[in-house]
Parts: C-alpha cells; structure tokens; sequence
C-alpha cells in the first residue's frame, strides 16, 4: 500500500546583505546589514570571509536598494537616479569579487520577487530617515524587522582582529548618526539566530572592546 502522507518541510531561508538603511525590508531571507551593502566600505571584505566561516554550506546573498544614502556620498553622485544606476552595478561587482550571489534591486514599491529565493523592498517614506536606534545581530542576522532600526551585522566581529572591527563597526554608526541628525541613536542587540548563544555572547565582549555596548 503506498503511503500517501505528505511530508512538508520547513522552507529554509536564505541569508542575504543589505544596506542596513532602516528602509529596507526582507519578506523572504534572513538579512545581514552594512551600511551600503559593504560597497566602498573598509573591512567588509574580512566580514565576509568570517560570516562565509560561520555560515558554513550557505551560499550568502546581496542585493542593491534604492536612495542609498552611503552610495550617493562616496560616488558624489548628485541625485536618485544616478545613485540607483550605481547602487545596482556597484552592488553587482562587488558579489562578484567577494563570491556573493547578487539578488537585484530594492526598490520603493510593492515586494519585489528577487532571484536566488529573496523577496523585499524599502518601506520607509522617501528621503526621510525615521530610525531612532542601531540593532546589532549577533548570531544569525534580523529576526525581526523593526523600521525604528538600523542594522548592523555583527556575528563576524569576534573572528577578526579588533582593529578590524571597530573600524568597520563605527564607520557604520558614524554615518548612521549623520545621516540621522541624532548623535545619541540608542544600540540594542539582537542575540537570536541559528549560530546560538555563544556565538552571540562573543560578539557581546569583542564589541565591548571597541566600545560598543547595548542599552540595558
């Protein structure tokens, strides 16, 4: 007699970088944020090898997203749509160079359907920044979204040098603080994902290191 019970299995979610924009949105995929998705960022490239170290047998996405603040000022692009044009080929090589497996583009509309299993799009109001707070994730990216936030990534930091890192990670705030006009943006940290607690509680003491602590 042939079994005919259906066996269902829990769709496993794909891990992608973004800009840690607090407008960015992923529907479906679990996201890992850099300001800029880590284009013309220093460091990222350790990022990457360490977080390629940790997710081990994920094949790590990226995708571009539309009003890149960080794009527009280190290009000097003058407006949106050059900053769009750029943030896709930018974004593009950048997968290229780094082994990542490129998405597509972010845009200010409806969910966009992306290739390699990611769906989203920006859902903050256009040219206006509203978040109030930065959210590290320590151990397994966003779990859930929070338009108050931007985000960080930070599984990788307690696997490269401390120099490394706190220039990576405070460039980030520095420019997150900037763009929002607000110098005491408060931190929190997100200890939840696959990579478990103690991966997550390193991260809390190498980020105590470079002065980084969330608000109790």
């Amino acid at each position: 007699m042939i079994d005919k019970t259906e066996v269902i299995e829990e769709k496993v979610l794909a891990y992608v970088i973004t800009c840690g924009d607090e407008g960015v949105q992923i529907n479906e995929g679990i996201r890992l944020g850099f300001v800029g998705a880590g284009v013309k960022l220093e460091g990222f490239d350790k990022a990457v090898a360490a977080l390629k170290s940790l997710f081990v047998g994920e094949n790590l996405r990226i995708a571009a997203s539309e009003e890149c603040d960080w794009i527009k000022e280190q290009l000097d692009l003058s407006n949106w749509e050059q900053t769009t044009a750029s943030s896709q080929q930018r974004v593009e090589a950048l997968a290229d160079k780094e082994g990542l497996l490129y998405c597509g583009f972010l845009p200010f509309k409806d969910p966009r359907k992306l290739k390699h299993d990611i769906k989203g799009h920006m859902v903050r109001p256009h040219n206006i920044h509203v978040a109030n707070k930065i959210c590290f994730t320590l151990a397994g990216g966003e779990q859930t979204y929070n338009l108050g936030c931007y985000l960080i990534s930070a599984e990788w930091v307690h696997k490269v040098p401390a120099k490394v890192a706190k220039k990576l990670i405070h460039t980030q705030i520095a420019f997150y603080k900037k763009v929002s006009e607000n110098d005491n943006l408060e931190f929190v940290f997100d200890k939840e994902g696959i990579l478990g607690e103690k991966v997550a509680e390193k991260n809390v003491k190498a980020l105590k290191k470079i002065g980084v602590v969330a608000k109790e």
